[in-house]
């Protein structure tokens, strides 16, 4: 896949993305990049995914705290809010309705 494309689609989802993965358990960033990465969205540097859990924050849809490393320095760990889970269902349905019309698209194509 072409990385400029790539780059493209994961800044408008990136968010949303994060917020799913946040609905399940509260989380740290490397951790964050690494479940990115297992499903398949692949590698998020830290330049990339920090600011986006730092807008998260600022827009109230994450809350985060800091949390002593058992064996290495304090991690930051974001958890979602309310306003967050609220934001990943209607965002999710838009995002649902949206990937539905362009797949519909793509499969007319294909099919002809």
């Amino acid at each position: 896949m072409d990385s400029d494309r790539r780059g493209q689609w994961l800044r408008g989802v990136l968010d949303l993305c994060l917020l799913a993965l946040l609905a399940n358990r509260e989380s740290y960033g490397y951790e964050l990049a690494q479940s990115l990465h297992g499903a398949g969205i692949g590698p998020i540097q830290g330049g990339t995914l920090y600011p986006v859990l730092m807008r998260l924050q600022k827009t109230g849809l994450v809350t985060a705290r800091w949390h002593a490393g058992e064996s290495g320095p304090a991690r930051k760990y974001y958890r979602l809010t309310t306003a967050g889970a609220d934001a990943l269902r209607s965002t999710g349905s838009d995002w649902r309705r949206f990937s539905d019309q362009v797949n519909g698209l793509l499969t007319e194509v294909e099919s002809r």
